[in-house]
């Protein structure tokens, strides 16, 4: 569909995408910060609390002395001197020296890092402190560090413990990757969702504008043929002026069949809108193609009739626009190259109607095609012979082409017959 409403649509859809697909990546920016955070606080939850295993026993045994000292022997039966994490406590904060520190070395720590950690425990008001530094082999390392006192005393220092966490730090930013990689994949998928549920929300104003469209392009198509017929009559009236006698029923008739067609027009709009029914009723269908045969336009044409009664229930209006375009399509298509005139045979029975030329037939390669919009074996609009199709359609019947054993096309538009 072109022109600059259709180009309008098709902007508001796009600018629908992008909305959707802005909103959603701006709820991703806020959550994935969310998710990626909660999951470095738990890994640090997590080595805090297995710090806090190996440090809350050590801190019994030395804040627990009533001598002033740390009781080493006590320290080192204990089961955490050999395992890790490694623990160290320091006698008087960053005073001096590590009296004990656990033989395995796990993760191998600066004592000028320990001990810095271990005074900001002795100044902390809590006497805990949880920090994050670097190992010798500069990985990183979580220290926890917890002052005590001697219960007789003033003196004391800190018990320290630490852990690498150099598998969290992998873990993490691997887990940072598939975030920022489903994030992608997300507003990926929302651009295709929103590119996809826009379509679908103007769709029915798409569907609107085409019907107005295809409106518009069948009634000038079908007031073609009665508008010529219509100013052939005057024109004929103005130079023998002795034949308006005759000619001004004519006139009339044709008049009404424009009327009838855009009555019928509107009413297959709003049947394509689902708004209204088709007019059925029982018609001769003999009697009804012979007024369309005699108030068509027949110059350059010379066209038989061969009828025998047959009824059938249809709309009568749309029967005549079906009719008319049959003969249109073979006065245009249905002559010889050089012909004077176009010979058309247009027989009704049994409610069939059969519009026979004598032209060069239809390409075998183009057949089913004929009866699409805008698609047609010449130069017309394409129209006449799709509006046929959706008529016999409509009424439960169909509609042939094939092509004649002396050649030429032959067109049959099947109704279902009527019991008399």
């Amino acid at each position: 569909m072109k022109g600059p409403a259709a180009d309008r649509l098709r902007r508001l859809r796009w600018w629908l995408t992008a909305v959707f697909t802005v909103a959603n990546t701006i709820g991703l920016l806020i959550l994935a910060p969310v998710v990626i955070r909660q999951d470095a606080q738990r890994d640090a939850a997590t080595v805090d609390a297995e710090l806090g295993l190996v440090t809350a026993p050590v801190l019994r045994l030395a804040s627990g002395s009533s001598t002033g000292t740390i009781n080493f022997a006590e320290v080192t039966r204990d089961p955490l001197y050999g395992k890790c994490p490694q623990f160290a406590i320091l006698s008087g904060g960053a005073n001096g020296a590590a009296p004990i520190r656990s033989t395995r070395d796990c993760t191998p720590v600066d004592l000028t890092v320990l001990s810095e950690v271990a005074t900001a425990a002795t100044l902390a008001d809590s006497g805990v402190v949880f920090a994050d530094r670097m190992s010798v082999a500069g990985q990183p390392v979580r220290i926890k560090a917890e002052a005590f006192k001697f219960s007789d005393s003033n003196e004391g220092g800190a018990v320290l413990a630490w852990a690498g966490t150099q598998k969290e730090a992998d873990a993490h930013q691997q887990l940072v990757w598939v975030v920022l990689a489903l994030c992608a994949g997300l507003i990926a998928a929302a651009a295709v969702a929103s590119y996809w549920l826009s379509g679908r929300a103007i769709r029915p104003a798409m569907a609107a504008l085409e019907q107005q469209e295809t409106l518009l392009a069948e009634t000038a198509h079908d007031l073609r043929t009665p508008v010529a017929a219509l100013r052939a009559l005057a024109e004929t009236a103005v130079r023998d002026p002795g034949q308006r006698a005759e000619l001004l029923p004519r006139t009339v008739r044709l008049a009404g069949r424009m009327g009838d067609i855009i009555d019928g027009l509107l009413v297959r709009a709003r049947l394509a809108a689902g708004v209204e029914q088709l007019a059925v009723q029982p018609v001769w269908l003999d009697q009804l193609v012979a007024g369309v045969v005699d108030d068509f336009p027949a110059d350059g044409a010379r066209i038989s009739l061969v009828t025998a009664p047959s009824m059938v229930r249809a709309d009568p209006t749309l029967l005549q626009r079906a009719v008319g375009n049959l003969l249109d399509n073979a006065l245009r298509h249905g002559r010889l190259p050089g012909a004077a005139e176009a010979i058309i045979t247009v027989t009704v029975a049994d409610g069939r109607i059969t519009v026979a030329d004598q032209g060069p037939g239809i390409d075998p390669e183009v057949g089913e095609d004929l009866f699409e919009r805008f698609n047609s074996g010449g130069g017309s609009s394409g129209l006449g012979l799709s509006i046929v199709r959706w008529v016999a359609l409509s009424h439960g019947g169909d509609l042939k082409v094939y092509n004649g054993d002396e050649g030429g096309a032959i067109f049959e538009f099947q109704l279902p017959t009527e019991r008399q």
